[in-house]
């Protein structure tokens, strides 16, 4: 053993072991134990010697005293049991070694709570007899304090690594710290992300009003310890409240929480970022030591892990909220795209847009168009038939200045307002408390308002806001395509019905009957035509063919073909003529109006006696059929397209019905007519759906589109469908 230096008498205990890492940072934050040394005499304990780290120890440093009993001088060592030992050892004389023996030093309010590995050893005379007890020991309440507080410690960094809460870290932190240190109130604050401000974290002893009071203070210099040292990135120690001028703003409010000292140490993150501070007050005035010290640092750093640990989480659930958040959006764009795009009707698709609005971005909603200068309401959502039938009702003026879809309609901006609309309308009743009016541009031309209305509590914010713009971008192409695509099926339709009879001649003799659809939804004109005419010697002309290819070459195909007919049919003798004439017709055509062929059945009809004669030509076309009450069959007559070759070897057939006999021709569209399972319809069936029609044009016709339509089903054609039936009536 060895002298302690500057402390005579004392005696420090030699160790061999070496210092291990962990050892010495305890070592350092705790300071080293002082061995212990007392000599007693006698049955009564008489005190007669004792080191100064005993009475430091025992709580009497600034009074030792010698030659009283021990009972005396320490009663509470005998409600503790040890002065019992004392007696045992003094009586048999038989040593007694205690390891970590908790005692309570002090009574009252100055009780404290120490740990000592001691020895009582009999002391003898030189007789051997036993005259007294020497004690020799070493306190090891740090040592305990240490193991206690790596056992904290340990827990603390567990939490954080399973990610508790950290407020529930956070306080168990601060009373770790108040169990092991008496006396400490600790207090955290988190910075928040800017580092201008700290607010509440935790802080369990200290009156709640204190808190509330601190909580949100600024990081500056003079703002309290706190304040200071997040402003600093450094300890700001205090150690007396009500003299320091760092707590002038403060100091009321310490008093009224009986606090009296506050060291403060600036929680930092690994980059150097303020995170928060970490406060030990005290009730007294105090300065701090090497361990107050020590212990503020570890347990900054660990609070530093949780903080860190805490923003981190919070960052990627935020970025996994944002990520989630980005594909709803994209989401409801995709269904909204789809939902406006299903109509090809511009006042539907205004009215999805409506539906899609509600309740996904805001409890009601309104679409306005303006015609030929004025503004017409197209579509409303609400939750209720009523109040639907409300915002309905309401119809803006297009020059108001004080209404918000003139000026929209005006500006072609937006406008966001959290209020209710200043222009006339029923936002009482509907209690609207702010809207979002944004245009639907068609070329640089506002041709509508889209307005979001809330109601309630529900608010419109920027993220509604942009979703209402890019709606409203969306709706403006799909209403834009609406639009063309309606032109172009009337553009179609009314070209379509230029190519096509608008009503059936009166024949004498005969009765006709025509089906024309096109494939598709019409948006295109069809390739398939008919046309019956009269000629000059009381005679009729019929035709009806297919031209290769849709559209507008299509239809300047079939205008030339039917116009070449009708042009030289009254020149000519007979269909064999027409035939070649319409050929060298599209031989000669200007390629810009194009170069595909046409197949063609052409024909002269003329009362004769009870019935009809025809003479037909036919040119690639599908093979008429004859219908008699015998049944239906083709009419076979060679032919080739025209278009292709300029001399195409022709032949005229003559036929002659009698009353109640049918010639029926039809394009490939009827025969190639599939099943869902993709099977033709085929002349099979078309000569059984022919056979036994009846007597009248229109019975055969219906006989054919019906076995048609029952052999495909629903769903739209691949091809074009025409039908022209003449029946002789005799």
């Amino acid at each position: 053993m060895s002298s302690v230096p500057g402390q005579p008498g004392v005696t420090a205990v030699p160790t061999t072991d070496p210092v291990l890492p962990a050892e010495a940072d305890l070592r350092a934050l705790f300071g080293e134990s002082v061995a212990l040394f007392a000599s007693m005499a006698g049955p009564a304990h008489l005190l007669e010697a004792a080191n100064p780290a005993f009475f430091a120890a025992v709580g009497r440093a600034g009074e030792p005293r010698t030659g009283v009993p021990i009972g005396q001088l320490l009663p509470e060592l005998a409600e503790q049991g040890f002065l019992t030992l004392l007696d045992r050892v003094y009586r048999t004389g038989t040593p007694y070694a205690g390891r970590d023996a908790r005692v309570v030093l002090g009574t009252g309010a100055d009780a404290r709570e120490a740990f000592f590995d001691f020895t009582y050893e009999p002391r003898r005379d030189e007789g051997g007899n036993v005259n007294g007890v020497r004690m020799v020991g070493v306190e090891t309440t740090r040592t305990i304090y240490a193991q206690r507080l790596t056992a904290e410690h340990r827990a603390l960094l567990e939490q954080i690594a399973r990610q508790a809460p950290l407020h529930e870290t956070l306080e168990g932190m601060a009373q770790a710290i108040e169990e092991l240190s008496p006396g400490v109130l600790v207090s955290v604050l988190l910075a928040d992300e800017d580092g201008r401000r700290l607010r509440h974290g935790a802080a369990p002893s200290l009156p709640a009003f204190y808190n509330e009071a601190i909580d949100g203070i600024a990081a500056g210099e003079g703002v309290g310890s706190c304040g200071t040292a997040a402003h600093r990135r450094s300890p700001v120690i205090v150690s007396d409240i009500a003299t320091d001028p760092f707590w002038d703003d403060f100091r009321e409010l310490a008093g009224r929480a009986d606090l009296a000292a506050c060291w403060s140490t600036p929680i930092l993150g690994r980059d150097g970022t303020l995170l928060g501070t970490f406060a030990m007050y005290h009730t007294t005035p105090r300065e701090p030591g090497e361990a107050d010290l020590a212990l503020a640092d570890v347990f900054a750093g660990t609070a530093g892990l949780a903080i860190e640990r805490h923003r981190a989480e919070r960052a990627r659930l935020a970025a996994e909220a944002r990520e989630k958040a980005a594909r709803d959006d994209l989401a409801f764009l995709l269904r909204a795209s789809t939902a406006l795009g299903a109509d090809l009707d511009p006042t539907q698709t205004l009215r999805a847009l409506a539906d899609l609005c509600v309740p996904a971005l805001a409890p009601l909603c309104a679409v306005d168009v303006v015609e030929q200068g004025r503004v017409r309401r197209v579509a409303t959502a609400a939750p209720t038939a009523a109040e639907r039938a409300l915002l309905a009702s309401h119809i803006p003026v297009y020059d108001a200045d004080d209404d918000a879809v003139a000026r929209v309609l005006g500006t072609g901006l937006s406008e966001v307002a959290r209020r209710t609309p200043t222009g006339p309308g029923p936002w009482h009743d509907l209690k609207v408390t702010g809207y979002v009016c944004v245009p639907l541009v068609e070329r640089g031309q506002t041709l509508a308002t889209l307005t979001l209305l809330s109601t309630g509590d529900h608010v419109l914010d920027g993220h509604d806001v942009a979703l209402a713009e890019e709606l409203a971008r969306r709706a403006a192409s799909a209403t834009r395509n609406a639009r063309q695509y309606t032109q172009r099926v009337a553009l179609a339709r009314d070209l379509q019905a230029g190519l096509l009879l608008p009503d059936l001649p009166d024949l004498p003799g005969a009765e006709i009957a025509t089906y024309y659809h096109p494939a598709g939804e019409g948006l295109e004109i069809g390739g398939d035509f008919y046309d019956v005419w009269p000629l000059d010697d009381g005679s009729w002309a019929f035709m009806l063919g297919d031209v290769s290819g849709r559209g507008a070459l299509a239809a300047t195909t079939t205008a030339l073909v039917r116009h070449t007919a009708r042009a030289v049919a009254p020149l000519l003798p007979g269909p064999e003529d027409v035939v070649h004439a319409v050929n060298r017709a599209l031989i000669r055509r200007p390629g810009e109006h194009g170069t595909g062929f046409v197949t063609l059945v052409h024909g002269h009809v003329r009362p004769a006696g009870p019935g009809l004669d025809i003479d037909l030509v036919r040119a690639g076309h599908t093979l008429p059929v004859h219908i008699d009450a015998d049944g239906a069959r083709a009419i076979v007559s060679e032919g080739p397209l025209l278009g292709i070759m300029p001399h195409p070897e022709l032949a005229t057939y003559r036929l002659h019905l009698a009353p109640g006999e049918s010639l029926a021709l039809y394009t490939d569209g009827i025969t190639e007519a599939r099943d869902p399972a993709g099977e033709q319809f085929g002349d099979d069936r078309l000569t059984r759906a022919l056979t036994g029609a009846g007597g009248q044009a229109h019975a055969v016709l219906e006989s054919l589109t019906r076995a048609v339509q029952d052999f495909t089903g629903p769903g739209s054609m691949d091809d074009d469908q025409a039908i022209l039936i003449l029946t002789a009536t005799g």
